[in-house]
């Protein structure tokens, strides 16, 4: 399970954003899970994504395929990845990389 930081102005339409964005990158129907959506697609069996507390927070579960032969398919997938996070959270990867380690630190 990870937990993402979400950009200033992008915390209070979070929920809603989830499932269109889900759709946009990934290219599928994401189904309803608790308080999140769920979808499955390419190396990804399940991806949860959950709005936090008060949408300030992103948490994403994932569990991956184990038997995936194809590379383009795993890489496809990560692109996929990055591409919703950025859009729901407003940080591009070096961007969530530099807060995560600075959460760490601090």
């Amino acid at each position: 399970m990870e937990e993402f930081e979400v950009k200033r102005g992008l915390t209070k339409d979070l929920a809603d954003r989830i499932p269109i964005e889900l759709r946009r990158c990934f290219g599928c129907e994401p189904e309803p899970a608790g308080e999140g959506y769920a979808i499955a697609c390419g190396a990804i069996r399940r991806l949860v994504a959950t709005p936090g507390p008060a949408g300030k927070t992103l948490t994403v579960e994932i569990e991956t395929e184990t038997e995936i032969g194809d590379d383009a398919v795993i890489l496809d997938t990560i692109r996929k990845r990055n591409a919703f996070l950025e859009a729901a959270t407003g940080f591009n990867s070096k961007e969530r990389v530099k807060r995560a380690k600075k959460k760490t630190e601090g």
